[in-house]
């Protein structure tokens, strides 16, 4: 089992910065692929990026890629979005997630967190 928290959130204007933080519990957190999502209201649940292993892999979605990095701290247990010049269009609510194996489906995610609120005002 893992269990996930979120925090960082928050309210930030449009071309500002925000970093996520996911704490993990448990002793096999690098043997996990750690995603970010987020879900709008309304809106199906996407992928955002996604880590693997000790970090030299990462992906990202069309969207974010440039502009978002995802990072991982193995010793501690934590997983990091780093979310540069961001816009309105940004605004949800953001999770991650742990999986054994690499993948951009949220729907091959084993465990999640409770999810933490990024609103970006114009």
């Amino acid at each position: 089992q893992v269990q996930l928290v979120e925090s960082g959130g928050g309210l930030v204007q449009a071309g500002g910065s925000l970093r996520l933080s996911c704490a993990a519990s448990g002793r096999t957190f690098s043997s996990y692929a750690m995603g970010w999502f987020r879900q709008a209201p309304g809106k199906e649940r996407e992928f955002v990026a996604t880590i693997i292993g000790r970090g030299s892999n990462t992906y990202y979605s069309d969207s974010v890629k440039g502009r978002f990095t995802i990072s991982r701290d193995n010793a501690n247990n934590t997983v990091y979005l780093q979310m540069n010049s961001l816009t309105p269009e940004d605004t949800a609510v953001y999770y991650c997630a742990a999986t054994r194996g690499y993948s951009r489906d949220y729907r091959s995610y084993d465990f999640w967190g409770q999810g933490t609120q990024v609103t970006v005002s114009s």
